[in-house]
Parts: structure tokens; C-alpha cells; sequence
């Protein structure tokens, strides 16, 4: 099977389509370290990719994904493909069939991910070697390295040719980030950007690497369902409320790709808003029950139901067995085989016709800036039930009679279940108000003891306590891979501005730079520094600290391939499961505040007003900028409004 991508939908609009339609056939979804492709190109271009995406996680040596590049001299090599990172590895769901993709970005953005492509092509055909560094200690020397050992399994002696490291050295191509030079070192072939240029094409565009791109079409509609939220706040356990928060953040980033996502159950609760609100979640309410008639009247006159030992018991309607419709749909995989009869009751049929009326029902209005897409796999529609582990067994129960009873029933619907959550040294279970409850009183009272005052009755500072406990608690959460188990520790530590792994420090680094930037304006306003320049007249040649490329290289510059990342779905064709990254933006932004903090620790920023200083600052307040708009596309992934002081 081929699929020609064009301009179009971004590849995990397409991916999903291609999962919802996906049948028993020989295409399989695995799970690999792949570089993301652009697929923006237009036909002309040079160069294009031609790949197998290899088999499911498990089952061996993967089959790489194969690309042919255009080097300078028209030379054109079929290699694999290689990761773009040890530290931020892009996860792509990946299907054993030809997948035409053009290397060309119409963009011109500069990636990590064609660079690496393109540095494994200029190698020649084997397995990919080259890996992007991203610690500071070998960006001193090198920024992309193939290791000795690889080089000795690829060349027999470990001696790449003159030939090769030449091609390496003057690689050129669209989205490939400028060479300065290549050579062996005793750690492998080592390869150091022309910095300047890189750093002049980076901050000369920034929105086109810290704001997500507007997709040319919508891509398909996804049906995220949350069970926990039928319920009152005082329901919510913490793995439950683990469970709102993964689904609170995979439909933000769906969102950004241009997936059209809806989300179920509107709550009803009427306490629950306003929690929701406090934890900075963005969900649907509703009054109004969905009608349950048709439902009930095909439980009643078409299925049959047994009535076992007579009357049943109020609200129960009947029974039916599983294990048919298993078999009917031959569906068994991943399905508990404890599985068998089921009582059908009410309340189920009141979810069920709340989960039709969303997939029938669907909004026809597209996401701004979106035209409707002509091809008919934007309107599948793929159902992800976002569950904890204590749920899933009845959510289970709840896909296979929502088959049996409505014909119209997305054949796509995939679990992502989440972890259990446990607090260290605390037998009891917390309920998830009371764990606000508990984050927001320690976030109040590291506060008294900073400022030495109380602060909590200052309504200057009433929604900045708030967004804080909701920043500690959506860090916690989200800080782990949803599929394992979360240990919570509670102590007031876990809070501190001071603690480098907590979502206090991302908003206080992010508060530091709305101080910088206010503080440069104030100075302007004074007369003390010029307005800022056009950014094309800047010297970019002026950053030679360390921790400005660090700043770039590893925060800037791979954040658009980051943010297809955490919004990308692994899953097997027929299985149930599905998984998903939303544990990469918070790694992500944690790391960005650590390496901002101790640059902006170390280097004054705003110097002495002298003109011949003006240049260095200038570049330097460029390079934050970026660093700030990254921040706040991360935070705004996570549902949380940047802090312009602490």
C-alpha cells in the first residue's frame, strides 16, 4: 500500500485517520524512534523520502525507515533514517506500509530531525549513527557525533573515507541546519554547526519554532471521553484525577495539529466546573441528560435480554453476554477475558446515548484558519477513552455494549489508561480537592515566609496562589508517562522556587523573564537604552557563551518536533490500547527553566548603557524572547497562563 502525502493535514492528523481505518488487513501500528518529517512541501522540491515503518515494538530489530537525500553535487543516496536525540527522542506511531513524504519544508525552517536524516544518507546505506549531543560539557566541542563503534561496524576499520566527510561537511538541503566543519576525533566523527547562522535563522523567525503551525486542513475528529468527570469533585481520586488532567493536555495538543477533538462527558456536577476551573482545565458542561429512549427500546424488543431468577433489580434492564460480541467483532485483543455477561442498567444507556449524540452530533464548524478537508478520512471519527486502571474493566464493558447496541458505533475506540497514583508515606487516600486544598496552602505559605507577610487575602495575589497550585499539581501529574505508576511525595519542598523539578520553578524562570523584558522597557522609557532594532541587523556572532547555544540548540530549535511529539498516539491496529507522550512537554519545560536559570544566574543581561555593549544585549534579549515565546507555548500546551511576577 502507498500513501503520497501533500499539503494537507500534518502526519498525526493523517495517523490517526489511518488508525480509525484500519482493519484486520496486514497493517500494523508499532512504536519507534523516528525524526518527524515536515510534509509541507511542494511538488519540485528536491529530494523526497520513500519509507517502511517497521514492526510493533518487541518483536526484534526494527526496519529502519529508509530516505533518499540530494547532497551539493546532485549525488543522491538511499539511507536510513537515525534519532534525533538521546534526550528528546520523537515518538511516531508507525505502519508496516510506503509512505512517500517530501523532504522539502516550505517553511524553511531549520530541524534536528532533517539534519540527522540527511548527515545518515551522506553516510551511505546502513543503520543510522549520528545523534544530536545535548549536554553542555560535548556541545563545547561538537554538536552532532557518530560514534567510533558505528563508524567501525559501518567502514571495517573505523576509517571514513575523505570522500564522505567531505559530502558530510558541505551537506546542504532544505531544513538542514549549516555545517562548519566535520572531522574524526578519538570519541567518533565529530560535527559543529556554523553557529551564527544558525542562530541568525532561528531568532530571525522565531514564531515559525515557538508557535504551532496552522494545519492547511482539519484532520480527523477524535472523541476523547473521561469517565472520571461523571461524578462530584469529592469522587475524584487522585489516579482519576491523574486521568482528567492526561486528557485536559492530549486535547490541547491535538488541537494544535489541526485535530478536531470533542470532549465527553459534559459535566453535570454543579460543584465540578468551578474545581475544574481552579485546575486550570478547559471542560464542557451541561444541564441536560441525552435521550436514552431509542437505546432502551432496542435493549428491550431486539436484543433479547434474559431476565435471570425473575424481576430484577430496579434500574437493571437485563443481560447480555460479552463474549458474543467479541466474537462478533473479533476483537478479543486486549480485551479482559473475564469478560462474560453483563447487566445492562440505566445508567449505562445514559452514557452510551451521551457518547452517540457526540459522534452523530459533531459541530460542522472547522478551527480557525482551517478550510474542510475534500478527502473522506477527515470524517472518521476515532473514540480514546481516557481512563484510570480501576476504570478500565468497566469501560471495557461499556465499548463492547455500545456495539451491540448501536450500529452506528465508531469501530475505533482505544483505551489510554492511566497509572495508579500513590502518596508516599501516607496510608489514607486523598481525595482531589483536598490535595488542592493541600498544594494551594503550602503554595500560600512559602509565600508568607519569602515576603514575610500574608498574602493570601490580597486579591493581587489571590490568582497568581491559584495558578501556582494548579502549576504544582499539573507537573506532579504530568511529569510522569501516564501508563506508570506516579509516586506523590507532599512534602512543602515539593513546592519551592528553589526545587528544579517542579511547575514553581518553570513559572517563577517564566516570571524572571517577564521582569527582564519589563525592566528593558523601563530602562527604554528612561532614555538609558534604544529601542530595539530590526532583528536582521543584529550580530548573532556576538552570543559565544555556552549556555546561549545551549539555550538554542536544545530549547529553541527542536521545539516544533516536541510539540508533534506530545501529540502523537502509539497503538496496535487491532489492539485496544493506545499510548501517548504527555509527559514530554513538562520534561521539556523543566529542563528549558534549569538551563535558562543558570544562564541568566550567571551572564547580566541588561548591562551598563554604553553603545558598544548595545549589540551584545540586543542579541542576547532576541535569544530570550525566544526562550519566553517557547515558555509560554508550552505552558499554554498545559493550560496555564504565564506569571508576570511571583
Amino acid at each position: 500500500m502507498r500513501e503520497t502525502v501533500r499539503s494537507g493535514p500534518r502526519p498525526v492528523a493523517r495517523i490517526l485517520s489511518l488508525v480509525a481505518n484500519a482493519g484486520d488487513d496486514d497493517r500494523t501500528l508499532g512504536l519507534q524512534r523516528t525524526p518527524r518529517f515536515r510534509t509541507r512541501g511542494k511538488a519540485g522540491q528536491t529530494g523526497h523520502a520513500e519509507g517502511v515503518l517497521g514492526p510493533k515494538v518487541g518483536s526484534g530489530r526494527h526496519n529502519s525507515l529508509w530516505r533518499t537525500c540530494q547532497l551539493r553535487d546532485r549525488r543522491r543516496i538511499r539511507a536510513r533514517v537515525s534519532r534525533p536525540s538521546r534526550k528528546f527522542g520523537l515518538l511516531t506511531p508507525c505502519f508496516r506500509f510506503r509512505w512517500l513524504l517530501p523532504v522539502a519544508m516550505a517553511t524553511g525552517r531549520l530541524g534536528v530531525g532533517e539534519t540527522l536524516g540527511a548527515l545518515n544518507t551522506a553516510l551511505g546505506p546502513g543503520d543510522p549513527v549520528w545523534f544530536k549531543e545535548t549536554r553542555a560539557r560535548h556541545l563545547r566541542a561538537r554538536d552532532f557525533l557518530a560514534p567510533r563503534p558505528a563508524l567501525q561496524a559501518r567502514f571495517g576499520d573505523g576509517q571514513v573515507p575523505e570522500r564522505v566527510i567531505r559530502a558530510v561537511a558541505g551537506l546542504q538541503g532544505p531544513g538542514v541546519a549549516p555545517v562548519m566543519r566535520c572531522a574524526p576525533t578519538p570519541a567518533g566523527l565529530a560535527l559543529q554547526l556554523q553557529r551564527p547562522a544558525v542562530f541568525e535563522r532561528v531568532l530571525g523567525a522565531v514564531p515559525a519554532y515557538a508557535v504551532p503551525a496552522v494545519p492547511a486542513a482539519p484532520g480527523p475528529r477524535v472523541l476523547l471521553h473521561c469517565p472520571a468527570l461523571r461524578g462530584a469533585p469529592g469522587s475524584l481520586r487522585l489516579s482519576r484525577l491523574r486521568a482528567v488532567l492526561v486528557a485536559d493536555h492530549l486535547a490541547r495538543a491535538l488541537r494544535a495539529h489541526g485535530v478536531r477533538v470533542r470532549l465527553v462527558p459534559a459535566v453535570r456536577d454543579p460543584h465540578m466546573p468551578t474545581f475544574l476551573q481552579q485546575l486550570r482545565v478547559d471542560w464542557p458542561a451541561a444541564s441536560e441528560r441525552a435521550a436514552t429512549e431509542a437505546l432502551r427500546s432496542r435493549v428491550l424488543a431486539e436484543l433479547g435480554l434474559a431476565r435471570e431468577g425473575g424481576a430484577l433489580a430496579p434500574g437493571v434492564l437485563g443481560t447480555v453476554s460479552l463474549k458474543e460480541v467479541l466474537q462478533e467483532r473479533g476483537r478479543a485483543a486486549g480485551y479482559d477475558p473475564k469478560l462474560d455477561k453483563c447487566l445492562v442498567t440505566e445508567d449505562q444507556l445514559s452514557v452510551l446515548a451521551e457518547l452517540q449524540e457526540a459522534v452523530s452530533q459533531w459541530p460542522q464548524a472547522s478551527p480557525p484558519g482551517l478550510a474542510v478537508a475534500p478527502h473522506a478520512s477527515a470524517d472518521v471519527c476515532m473514540v480514546i477513552h481516557v481512563v484510570s486502571c480501576e476504570e478500565e474493566f468497566q469501560q471495557q464493558k461499556l465499548d463492547l455494549l455500545w456495539w451491540k447496541l448501536d450500529d452506528r458505533a465508531p469501530l475505533t475506540q482505544k483505551h489510554l489508561v492511566c497509572g495508579p497514583v500513590k502518596v508516599a508515606g501516607t496510608p489514607s487516600k486523598l481525595t482531589a480537592p483536598e490535595y488542592y486544598e493541600l498544594r494551594h496552602t503550602q503554595v500560600c505559605k512559602a509565600s508568607a515566609l519569602k515576603h514575610g507577610r500574608d498574602l493570601v487575602q490580597d486579591p493581587a495575589w489571590t490568582e497568581v496562589f491559584s495558578i501556582l497550585s494548579a502549576a504544582t499539581i499539573k507537573f506532579e501529574m504530568l511529569s510522569t508517562a501516564p501508563q506508570s505508576q506516579l509516586l506523590l511525595a507532599l512534602a512543602d519542598s515539593s513546592i519551592s522556587t528553589k526545587g528544579t523539578r517542579s511547575g514553581t520553578f518553570v513559572m517563577y524562570n517564566c516570571a524572571r523573564l517577564a521582569t527582564l523584558f519589563e525592566g528593558y522597557k523601563h530602562s527604554t522609557e528612561q532614555g538609558l537604552y534604544p529601542t530595539f532594532p530590526p532583528v536582521s541587523s543584529l550580530d548573532f556572532s556576538l552570543l559565544q557563551d555556552e549556555g546561549e547555544w545551549l539555550l538554542l540548540f536544545n530549547g529553541v530549535l527542536p521545539f516544533p518536533d516536541l510539540l508533534g511529539q506530545t501529540a502523537a498516539l502509539a497503538c496496535a491496529a487491532s489492539g485496544l490500547h493506545v499510548t501517548a507522550r504527555t509527559e514530554t512537554m513538562c520534561k521539556f519545560l523543566v529542563q528549558l527553566s534549569m538551563d535558562f536559570s543558570s544562564y541568566y544566574n550567571r551572564v547580566h543581561i541588561l548591562g551598563e548603557p554604553r553603545p558598544h555593549l548595545f549589540g551584545q544585549m540586543f542579541a542576547r534579549l532576541q535569544l530570550l524572547r525566544a526562550v519566553r515565546e517557547v515558555l509560554h507555548t508550552g505552558l499554554a500546551m498545559l493550560g496555564l497562563p504565564p506569571l508576570s511576577h511571583i
